[in-house]
């Protein structure tokens, strides 16, 4: 797979160039403004949004003026591909539909000011929003008007104005280049789609290739056979102190122990108890457990969907309003983290310093490595800003609690307490491996007893899944003789990968290059409302829609279904940032994929997608009903439509039983699409709950209890009671046992 930018000829180039120096036709010389100076009265300060300027305005006193341009004020059209393939692809670009009021507003302040600065994000589509408002204002470009930071606190943004620069070209063009692939691929793709599958089908370059993965995942998952196996764990007793340890059988005359069966099993079961053990060898060693570097955007999105229990998007979300201020008593607004969008783990020597500071004086000297703690990048990371942190650890969780909700504080504590542990020292272990040998057959027991907590003083690492736990051992000496007091055999069977998370999902994108940091959340967002994957419970799973249209997508697009060829695009928009040819690079691109369009036009045959049959009959013709999507999500219609048309809404049974009438709950969607449960007898019966209603009645004022779920989706029960609220956790656990909490 070719990933680099090939040179275009001389007089292709040279054309390009001229191109390149200016995108769009409105954009002349004549419109420049002359470059302003950057200080003094009446400078104007233009953000994306309402609360980066109400955070910014707090603090950078009088003579400036600070305005949100609500996003871009300017894209490709929406009802066109915008985009001249016979003219060196230039885009074209239009005043987006409903932003002519702050469109007007910019304008008319503009006028009334001195000087104006940009200060959009930190990133390439900050970068390009930036130099759309300087085209819609008639700014020169290379004039000293673009400033940005990494954190809106007071000292960031002032040091900003003191630096402004020109717009990075470099950037703006790397965010074009992307802008025009995705609208090439979207625009030309998904009407083929329309015509072979269903109307309101897309196809997306990075979305296309998250869809395969999950398909992928999912047909291994199908292709499965699982195979049987068997363990043999003992329970010993060593003779010297009469102290008791288990071990699991580990070799079988010198080779790894591999039990195929039950007759293999209780066979040895039979001749382990007949056995006499020693204990033959004894290993003791240290473990380190070093601390886990401070957030990127997507190692924050995987660990705060799998500790908080929020999706990628609803992260981003939260991350964003903590990144551009929150009014904090005393202080006034002011950004509580740095920048969200990054896949660098560096932090800046000021930062390291305040961390070890507050590490001394909270956990003790002993809890500070010898020299901070440093994370080396991934080689695609662009390293521009820094890594996740709190703008001051002054600003402890508990001390600002009361200016955050509830959502913010979680999020905001996660962040915190993983950079402060990025800087400690690490945990340390001792360990212990013991065989016990007895005839052919040597068990093996380990354990740990950690000595220091290290950076587990205040952080632990979410798992994706469970691990084993391991024992606390007794002094164990060598050539001591063991008593086997009972062996346990258990069955087992190999297991299939899991089901991609949404947190496995950024992962995994992130690993193979897919997408960068600013877009894994609208990659999943996407895949899921256009049903091409769904959600079973915290699992992700493609449908029979995305399977049909990835099969498709693979056949007749190749190249942009290959996560190889996804992955170099990344490589390549990193080398137009630095400067290269941009138009080559979609000139490389859009060649093939014009033969791919023609042919998928012509040979492409129509495909009908298979229809999920229930079990409820029409009741006008006596069909079974099947599952249609609408926009307004699934519902049950007639298989003999058009000639009968009923519908019906969806409803998915939950085997639970009504608290009012005895007849079963089942499943259903409000208007606004959040779930909620009813009584099937409705409207004779009108039960309706937001929670699953239990059978077990609450043993404390005796209402029905409901299914809730808490922290890392750890289930447990609630009283439906608002006066009552008594809680149980999984074993029967009471809220004061456990550390869970409800989301």
């Amino acid at each position: 797979m070719e990933q680099e930018v090939k040179k275009a000829p001389a007089k292709k180039a040279a054309a390009k160039k001229t191109a390149a120096k200016s995108t769009t036709a409105e954009k002349t010389a004549a419109k420049k403004a002359p470059a302003k100076k950057t200080k003094g009265e009446d400078t104007l300060v233009i953000v994306e949004s309402p609360a980066k300027a109400h955070t910014i305005g707090k603090f950078i006193g009088k003579g400036y003026k600070v305005i949100a341009s609500q996003g871009h004020v300017r894209d490709l059209p929406a009802k066109q591909l915008g985009v001249d393939v016979d003219n060196g692809f230039t885009p074209k670009y239009v005043n987006l539909t409903g932003r002519s009021k702050i469109i007007t507003n910019i304008k008319a302040e503009a006028k009334s000011s001195k000087n104006v600065l940009l200060a959009t994000d930190p990133d390439r589509e900050g970068e390009a929003i930036s130099w759309h408002i300087a085209q819609v204002l008639g700014m020169d470009e290379t004039s000293p008007c673009r400033i940005e930071f990494n954190e809106i606190t007071e000292g960031a943004v002032k040091g900003a104005l003191d630096h402004p620069r020109a717009i990075d070209m470099g950037r703006v063009n790397a965010q074009q280049t992307r802008r025009i692939f995705d609208r090439l691929v979207g625009y030309k793709i998904s009407p083929i789609l329309w015509k072979k599958v269903k109307k309101g089908l897309s196809a997306g370059r990075v979305q296309s290739v998250a869809v395969k993965i999950i398909c992928e995942r999912d047909r291994e998952i199908e292709k499965f056979k699982p195979e049987e196996y068997w363990s043999l764990t003992g329970t010993f007793t060593e003779l010297l102190y009469n102290r008791q340890f288990s071990a699991h059988l580990e070799k079988i005359k010198g080779k790894k122990a591999a039990i195929h069966n039950e007759e293999e099993a209780f066979a040895l079961l039979s001749e382990a108890k007949a056995n006499e053990y020693t204990i033959t060898k004894v290993k003791k060693g240290q473990r380190l457990r070093r601390a886990q570097p401070p957030f990127t955007t997507s190692t924050m999105q995987q660990e705060a969907s799998r500790k908080l229990g929020m999706t990628p998007a609803n992260t981003m979300r939260i991350a964003q309003s903590l990144y551009e201020g929150v009014d904090i008593p005393g202080e006034g607004a002011v950004g509580l983290i740095t920048y969200i969008r990054t896949d660098s783990m560096r932090i800046s020597q000021e930062a390291q310093a305040e961390a070890r500071s507050y590490i001394a004086a909270r956990f003790g000297e002993s809890y500070l490595p010898a020299k901070p703690n440093v994370y080396r990048n991934r080689r695609s990371a662009q390293d521009a800003h820094e890594a996740i942190r709190p703008t001051s650890l002054m600003r402890t969780p508990q001390s600002i609690s009361s200016a955050l909700n509830r959502e913010q504080l979680r999020l905001y504590e996660l962040i915190y307490n993983r950079f402060v542990a990025s800087q400690m020292a690490p945990e340390v272990s001792d360990t212990v491996t013991a065989d016990i040998t007895g005839g052919r057959l040597v068990f093996r027991s380990t354990g740990s007893i950690v000595r220091f907590d290290g950076y587990r003083a205040i952080y632990t690492e979410g798992k994706d899944e469970e691990e084993e736990k391991e024992q606390r051992l007794p002094e164990l000496i060598e050539g001591t003789a063991c008593r086997m007091d009972k062996a346990d055999p258990k069955q087992h069977f190999t297991q299939p990968p899991p089901r991609y998370t949404e947190a496995t999902l950024v992962k995994a994108l992130e690993e193979r290059g897919i997408g960068r940091p600013s877009t894994y959340a609208t990659i999943i967002s996407t895949i899921i409302d256009r049903e091409y994957v769904e959600r079973q419970g915290r699992q992700l799973t493609a449908t029979n829609l995305g399977f049909v249209v990835t099969d498709l997508l693979n056949e007749y697009f190749t190249n942009i279904m290959d996560v190889e060829f996804t992955a170099g695009m990344e490589s390549t928009l990193d080398e137009i940032e630095e400067g290269h040819d941009w138009q080559g690079a979609v000139e490389d691109f859009y060649g093939p994929f014009k033969e791919n369009l023609e042919k998928a036009e012509a040979s492409m045959e129509r495909v009908k997608l298979p229809e999920e049959v229930t079990d409820t009959p029409c009741p006008n013709c006596g069909a079974m009903m099947v599952i249609k999507s609408g926009r307004f999500g699934k519902f049950m219609a007639c298989p003999n439509y058009p000639e009968c048309k009923t519908t019906m809404p969806l409803i998915e049974k939950t085997g639970a039983k009504c608290p009012k009438c005895g007849k079963e709950v089942v499943k259903r969607k409000s208007k606004k699409g959040k779930t909620f449960y009813g009584c099937s007898g409705y409207p004779e019966c009108d039960f309706i709950s937001w929670d699953l209603p239990l059978e077990e009645k609450c043993e404390k004022c005796g209402s029905y209890m409901v299914q809730k779920w808490g922290r890392n989706r750890v289930p447990y029960k609630q009283c439906s009671n608002a006066e009552c609220q008594n809680r149980v956790f999984l074993n029967g656990k009471k809220k004061e046992e456990t550390e869970e909490t409800d989301e």
